[in-house]
């Protein structure tokens, strides 16, 4: 079955399903659904937690062994599976045999970008929706992104004026998670205060002296130096990558799509409008790169990008850091060996 993701906790209180599914591409909303999801699954018993990235060196048969295997303590277990890709490839018929017949004491936790029109007819995400919960993720619409801020910051306690909740929308672009962190800032900083566009302000230039935003522009712009230099702050400061990755990815199809537009007659700066892009600069670099990069290095960019989010959540054994670096040149132009 499906559900949206405001309906998934009270179903997770109706009781536990043999498998979820959660996919979509904002990663705040991914993160918080599957979260829930591990909650409940801990509550109920299953402590015991196992995860898999699906990319070209995991063994699908080890992992329906793992889900077969009778635990010696009779441990419950979580398993998880990322599907960076979206897509099961060589796993589709290890996954159809774990559906039919899904082991007594696993809960799978499937964990996936947004999936396509053609994965949802394949034989596996059929007997998913008999067996298990679909949680499918979807952006928050350009237009509806100062509603949901507004409501984010109001579970939180925050009460924003609406000058300032204008310069947050016009800062923070659509980017969920770059919001929820700024956000807790902000519940720091004022401590249950109202929060105007002055204490924005203020906020914004007590914040490190470069951003994600602000590499982002650098990296479509082909500026691999600079955003070099960018890459080395953010990293000394400690900064989560993962915000400023779902603004690049997000960016990147953007440009694929406006370079399909374009021998169409399509002006690009009323396409980008049409996609929420209001900001000048944002939208120059992102026509720059339209017209700049070719679909490969385009591909390789989102590659990597995969790379860096896997490398972010731990499961590579070099830093997200050296990837971007490595982005950086490719969307400069270079090519990487």
């Amino acid at each position: 079955m499906k559900t949206q993701p405001g309906q998934l906790p009270q179903l997770l209180k109706k009781g536990l399903a043999p498998v979820y599914l959660v996919s979509g591409d904002e990663p705040l909303l991914v993160q918080e659904c599957c979260d829930q999801i591990r909650k409940a699954a801990r509550e109920a018993g299953y402590q015991d937690r196992i995860t898999y990235h699906a990319d070209n060196q995991l063994s699908w048969n080890a992992v329906a062994d793992e889900c077969n295997a009778l635990s010696l303590f009779a441990e419950k277990r979580r398993i998880e599976i990322h599907l960076p890709s979206g897509k099961l490839g060589d796993g589709r018929k290890v996954m159809e045999q774990l559906l039919q017949a899904p082991p007594e004491d696993v809960i799978l936790l499937l964990i996936s970008a947004r999936l396509d029109a053609a994965e949802t007819k394949r034989k596996w995400y059929k007997e998913l929706q008999g067996t298990g919960v679909h949680v499918p993720i979807w952006p928050v619409e350009p237009e509806k992104f100062s509603g949901w801020l507004q409501q984010r910051a109001s579970n939180q306690g925050l009460s924003l004026t609406r000058g300032a909740l204008a310069m947050l929308v016009e800062r923070l672009e659509g980017n969920l998670l770059a919001a929820s962190q700024e956000l807790d800032r902000l519940a720091l900083l004022t401590d249950g205060k109202t929060i105007n566009e002055e204490t924005i302000e203020q906020a914004v230039q007590d914040s490190a002296r470069f951003n994600g935003f602000e590499l982002v522009s650098e990296l479509l712009s082909g500026k691999a130096a600079h955003a070099g230099k960018i890459i080395g702050i953010l990293q000394q400061e400690g900064e989560n990558p993962l915000g400023l990755l779902s603004v690049l990815v997000r960016d990147i199809h953007l440009i694929i799509e406006l370079q399909s537009a374009l021998p169409h007659g399509e002006n690009p700066s009323a396409f980008l409008k049409k996609r929420g892009v209001f900001q000048p600069r944002r939208a120059s670099a992102i026509q720059q790169a339209a017209r700049r990069l070719n679909l490969t290095q385009l591909h390789q960019a989102i590659s990597l990008c995969n790379t860096t989010d896997r490398s972010a959540k731990g499961f590579d054994d070099l830093s997200p850091w050296h990837h971007l670096r490595d982005l950086s040149l490719v969307l400069a132009g270079a090519r990487l060996s």
